[in-house]
């Protein structure tokens, strides 16, 4: 694997990863294979055997998204899928795990629906304050940073060093920075997660998740719980998600240089009453972003003041898409009060696409004025 300073992967050696390995008359493209059986004579010696253990459009795209995080990686169907498989390949009956109370809601509720009912004692904390309190006799630590949708931070190096002082393992959801806005391995982490479906994919056709990690033991218990649960991605998925990775750094420059932006624009807006951004130096997480990111992300919040006004404003504007999820190369908007998120009427998560910025301005400008 090769990168550059920070441990960032090299993108030009990235986008020719697979064509350095090719033989003469290889399709340059990575080809798509789909087949639940293989040609199988004779006993198992390490050849494909099976659709839900082996699939070479996969392995392929291990390898590239391997190369990104600077870590062996496993691929799953969604980016639940990757936060399923790494807690239930770490925790068991009377241990404790710890979990952002404002980190994505979904992540709060299989610990609440599930891994409770199992015998996991599961305790939360806001993400700002999330290292009061210590990590004695907590065997889990899961933590989300930036978080989704607040944008608040946690010390990464500092929580991973404290964590494995008390024995503990450190799962980081990486999915609204990538790796090439933060890399949590690098700090000490000991489990990366994230949701492909998101900047990785970037045009909203897809839903995969991937697992990285640079301890051989967890790789091997996170691949045991894809084989044996069948959580297994979809080899078309694969190849779609490998295409994308190839825009990737141009797609997320842009994306990043756009939030750069328009934040201190939005911000502001006499309609804007708050915005979070870590990039804008009055942020409460500017100085930590300085610290542990290589950019700050593409992502937005904002609070209208009410239900109404956030409405107006994204179903008003005709450079947003009003849609749950993020990280599309279309900017997109929602009002996540609507899911349950512990968020004012009026907060709105934006996610800045890769249009002119300019253009892009303008027509959030528009929107805003007339709400």
């Amino acid at each position: 694997m090769e990168h550059g300073d920070h441990g960032t992967p090299r993108m030009g050696a990235f986008l020719h990863l697979r064509g350095n390995g090719i033989d003469k008359g290889d399709p340059v493209a990575l080809p798509l294979v789909q087949s639940s059986m293989y040609h199988l004579p004779g006993a198992p010696d390490g050849s494909n055997s099976y659709g839900r253990t082996d699939n070479p459009t996969w392995v392929a795209l291990e390898h590239a998204l391997e190369h990104l995080e600077g870590a062996p990686c496993r691929l799953f169907p969604s980016g639940m899928g990757a936060i399923s498989a790494a807690l239930f390949a770490t925790l068991k009956a009377g241990q404790r795990l710890l979990i952002p109370a404002d980190g994505y809601y979904v992540t709060r509720l299989l610990a609440d629906r599930y891994l409770r009912p199992l015998g996991v004692s599961v305790e939360e904390r806001p993400t700002t304050g999330f290292a009061e309190g210590g990590f004695s006799d907590i065997d889990v630590v899961f933590l989300e940073t930036p978080s989704n949708p607040g944008l608040d931070l946690i010390d990464l190096a500092a929580v991973a060093g404290a964590v494995r002082a008390a024995g503990g393992i450190t799962i980081c959801d990486n999915t609204t920075m990538t790796p090439l806005g933060q890399r949590p391995l690098d700090l000490g982490i000991d489990i990366v997660v994230a949701s492909d479906t998101k900047a990785m994919g970037g045009h909203s056709d897809l839903l995969l998740g991937h697992v990285a990690s640079r301890d051989a033991g967890l790789v091997q218990a996170v691949e045991d719980w894809r084989r044996i649960s069948g959580a297994i991605p979809g080899p078309h998925e694969a190849w779609l998600l490998h295409r994308g990775l190839e825009t990737l750094e141009v797609r997320f420059d842009r994306m990043c240089r756009n939030a750069e932006s328009l934040a201190p624009r939005l911000a502001e807006h006499r309609a804007v009453c708050a915005l979070r951004y870590p990039g804008l130096p009055g942020d409460p997480a500017h100085n930590l972003a300085r610290a542990q990111m290589q950019r700050f992300g593409f992502l937005l919040s904002l609070d209208l003041g009410s239900e109404e006004k956030a409405e107006r404003f994204i179903n008003g504007c005709p450079l947003l898409r009003p849609a749950t999820s993020f990280g599309g190369v279309h900017s997109s908007a929602e009002r996540r009060a609507r899911w349950g998120d512990a968020v004012a009427p009026g907060f709105v998560r934006l996610s800045v696409g890769c249009e002119p910025v300019e253009e892009l301005w303008q027509a959030l400008r528009e929107a805003l004025d007339t709400i």
